[in-house]
């Protein structure tokens, strides 16, 4: 039992991240209607220069703030230099320039910093609470948990309670006819994909901390969990991302307790398999995704 509440409580903190990240390709597919595959990689970039910070100024809240500034920036040029001069209705030529750009981001900070991992520093303990003699989550699980949830209740807010928001889906699901009602698209195109890599920067700069360190494919392994998490969950949907995460979260950390790391990709497999068997759409994906 107490192995059990254990695992549960990792799971949770590993859920949140996986939910975050996951969030981050949904608001990407649901700003200019694509799956970005080179998330991963710039969020990796990212945070290099949060680790270059906070290396040169020794704090990790100035470290912090570069990257979710360094995503959101990277983010921005990539839409506007090289996604928006493709084809809007051909999905494949994104994806071939999405694989280009991870090759080539994951090589430029292989040549520059090393392949090797380099160890970041989280700002509060790792070590575990202990209540009734089970430890439970840590301080930094408490700061991973309670900073993924604020982002993605402010993202919650911004899409469903804020001009800005209804703009931004605006932009996304009727382009033409908000052109006639005033709206920049493209300027909300490039709006949302620079929150999408914020966000998924904020989630590899949480996770790489409790991980081996910082590498150039430091993220590839959230990004394909978070990926899962995001069909399973509904790429329309923020609150499926939100409750996937959770899910997977528990999922991997149960399988890895129980039987071995090795054996927890194949259950995130297997689940989404049987939801897209069941529920094309995704779990908690509007009627119309499911339909169409």
């Amino acid at each position: 039992m107490d192995r059990f509440v254990f695992l549960l409580s990792a799971g949770l903190a590993r859920g949140a991240v996986l939910a975050l990240f996951a969030l981050s390709l949904v608001i990407v597919w649901r700003t200019a209607r694509a799956v970005n595959f080179a998330q991963a990689a710039m969020a990796v970039a990212a945070v290099y220069a949060a680790f270059a910070v906070t290396a040169a100024t020794g704090s990790y809240w100035a470290g912090l703030l570069t990257g979710l500034a360094a995503g959101a920036l990277l983010g921005a040029l990539v839409e506007r230099g090289l996604m928006r001069r493709l084809p809007a209705h051909a999905p494949l030529p994104g994806i071939i320039v999405a694989i280009g750009l991870v090759m080539v981001l994951q090589a430029g900070l292989a040549i520059a910093f090393g392949p090797e991992h380099r160890p970041m520093q989280p700002p509060f303990s790792q070590r575990p609470f202990i209540i009734g003699g089970v430890p439970v989550l840590s301080p930094y699980d408490l700061f991973t948990l309670g900073a993924a949830a604020a982002v993605m209740a402010a993202l919650a807010l911004l899409f469903n309670r804020s001009s800005l928001g209804l703009r931004l889906r605006a932009a996304a699901f009727a382009p033409e006819t908000a052109r006639l009602l005033g709206v920049r698209v493209p300027r909300m195109v490039t709006l949302g994909w620079a929150l999408s890599c914020a966000a998924a920067s904020l989630a590899a700069l949480l996770l790489v901390p409790a991980e081996l360190g910082l590498n150039p494919h430091a993220v590839d392994l959230l990004f394909v969990n978070a990926f899962a998490v995001a069909v399973i969950g509904g790429l329309d949907s923020p609150a499926g991302a939100l409750l996937a995460g959770i899910g997977v979260g528990l999922l991997v950390s149960l399988v890895t307790g129980y039987a071995s790391a090795s054996a927890a990709p194949l259950a995130v497999l297997a689940l989404m398999t049987l939801v897209l068997l069941v529920r094309p759409g995704g779990l908690f994906a509007p009627k119309e995704a499911r339909t169409a």
